[in-house]
């Protein structure tokens, strides 16, 4: 298994079926693009002809949202052989997924369920993190999760969890700096110190994001424009990351394309001045 993590410094979008078209039919002005793992593992059929035209003309990143990497029972073996046919065929720019848990036996919440930070629980996630990697052939990143409840009996911050799961297993880190600011919101931690605790250089990718306000907790819905908030914290993050591949997520309430380019030339703007502030400085 390649423990190698690739370096890649770009701007790119989630690739999502109202925009199929402006991407096969003219040059659209971003660097990569995003797609979510499960909808393209299948063998064959029209969503895999389009992936495969897509990669064409763009480096994809596969992204996935059910591998459970926190279930105690382990990972499903079909699943993990369906996603590497679909990263041997597509040659990803990464292959990633969330740190949570959607599945045990045979109950699927369909959804990305939270992991207590303990010592037992970090064994688990780390046993399964090996097992995919050695399926795939690949070093893996992991996202850092929105989370809405926390567990009484937790051993470490979320941020040294994830130091210490990147560095038991060679994994990166997908970095979502709006799940960062909606999990600080909601539990009260300095989104600051959660930054400063990351190891940065494991950091491969981030995302930018819309959240919600509902009565009493912020939501990571996806279906909004990146807030003022998020785009500072942004700043703060691509700082100590240095270039990494950064992308706008969007995934309800779909504008056209033009919009969601405009925010991706917020955040090339924000990383070239963040770029050319670090060459002052070595200067």
């Amino acid at each position: 298994m390649s423990t190698s993590l690739p370096t890649f410094a770009g701007y790119g979008l989630g690739l999502r079926r109202e925009h199929y078209r402006d991407f096969l039919d003219t040059r659209v002005r971003a660097d990569f693009v995003e797609v979510i793992s499960e909808n393209f593992m299948v063998e064959g059929g029209q969503p895999r002809h389009i992936l495969r035209r897509i990669r064409e003309r763009y480096p994809v990143v596969l992204h996935g949202v059910s591998m459970s990497i926190g279930s105690a029972d382990g990972l499903k073996t079909e699943y993990l052989r369906k996603l590497k046919s679909l990263a041997d065929e597509i040659e990803p720019l990464f292959v990633s997924d969330h740190l949570s848990w959607s599945r045990i036996d045979r109950f699927n919440s369909h959804d990305l369920l939270p992991v207590p930070y303990t010592e037992e629980a970090l064994d688990i996630v780390c046993a399964n993190i090996h097992r995919a990697q050695e399926v795939l052939g690949r070093a893996m990143l992991f996202e850092n999760p929105s989370s809405y409840i926390v567990f009484g009996d937790a051993a470490m911050t979320e941020w040294e969890f994830l130091d210490a799961m990147s560095k038991r297993t060679g994994c990166g880190l997908l970095l979502d700096v709006n799940n960062i600011f909606v999990s600080a919101t909601n539990h009260g931690f300095d989104a600051h110190a959660y930054l400063r605790g990351i190891p940065a250089d494991r950091v491969r990718q981030i995302h930018l994001a819309g959240h919600s306000a509902g009565s009493e907790l912020l939501i990571d819905t996806h279906d909004s424009p990146v807030s003022d908030e998020v785009w500072a914290l942004y700043a703060k993050a691509i700082a100590l990351t240095g270039p990494v591949a950064t992308m706008i997520e969007r995934d309800g309430n779909i504008p056209p394309l033009k919009d969601l380019l405009d925010e991706l030339a917020i955040a090339r703007s924000i990383g070239d001045i963040d770029a050319w502030a670090r060459k002052a400085m070595a200067a």
